[in-house]
């Protein structure tokens, strides 16, 4: 199947490792011409000598915080200034942050707001003039499943992606006439070093396949996801395929969520 990216401009936030990375290689052969962004310089010019050896395709690579309005929009500029145009847009910048109510600082509360909420609402903002110059696009803010039923200690992350859906279905309806498409993605457990770290500090005495099958997951599936799960359902959410799909949410996560 033609996905119709050929010379589309994808931007991808949060995009040096795990599932952005691995969105990028994905997007990258199916011919679109992308523009990694991360905070962390050396990591995000490792992730782009990666792609270059998997594709042959040199990427853009921008080292910027998306907590930072300024750097938000110097991310999307300088995208616009070297390919010309800008069609998708991939809101994965973040990090997860969980505790009890009581221990969240306000600064704490702050920076995951900046971070997971700000920085979507910032790049959309600057990237949505180029779409429309282009007829449309596509949009997908990066969320989690655990947000449509937050547990306790699970703060302020679930507050945080849970705003991040509320602004994925608002947007959608404000940008279909402009025929730009806003979805959102649910990431429950998926392979990263958060999750590895986990593995190798609880249970260094099991392979990753037997950790990974672990029945304390509760995942109907009976496994942890791998990024490249992930990645596959974000690129058909922005491609052709995907024409008349827009504010909606994907459960990325084995079936673990309890509700759609």
């Amino acid at each position: 199947m033609d996905l119709g990216l050929k010379g589309k401009v994808a931007i991808i936030t949060g995009a040096s490792k795990g599932i952005g990375l691995e969105t990028a290689l994905y997007l990258i052969n199916e011919g679109a011409k992308v523009a990694i962004c991360a905070r962390n310089a050396e990591t995000l010019k490792a992730a782009a000598t990666f792609l270059l050896e998997k594709t042959g395709t040199e990427v853009l690579y921008i080292e910027g915080d998306v907590t930072k309005e300024e750097d938000c929009k110097r991310i999307v500029t300088t995208t616009a200034d070297k390919y010309g145009r800008i069609d998708i847009l991939i809101n994965n910048a973040g990090t997860s942050s969980a505790q009890p109510f009581e221990q969240v600082g306000t600064e704490l509360w702050q920076h995951d707001l900046d971070l997971k909420l700000f920085g979507a609402i910032d790049c959309s903002r600057y990237a949505i003039p180029y779409m429309r110059q282009v007829g449309g696009g596509s949009i997908v803010n990066v969320t989690a499943a655990i947000a449509k039923t937050p547990p306790a200690s699970s703060l302020p992350t679930t507050v945080s992606r849970a705003a991040g859906m509320a602004l994925t279905k608002a947007m959608s309806k404000d940008l279909g006439p402009d025929n730009i498409r806003v979805n959102t993605v649910c990431i429950g457990l998926i392979r990263s070093d958060q999750i590895e770290r986990k593995w190798k500090q609880n249970a260094p005495e099991l392979t990753w396949e037997q950790f990974s099958r672990n029945s304390d997951h509760h995942i109907p599936l009976g496994r942890i996801g791998n990024t490249d799960e992930a990645a596959k359902v974000i690129t058909f959410l922005v491609s052709e395929a995907a024409s008349y799909v827009t504010g909606t949410a994907v459960n990325i996560d084995g079936g673990a969520a309890g509700v759609l």
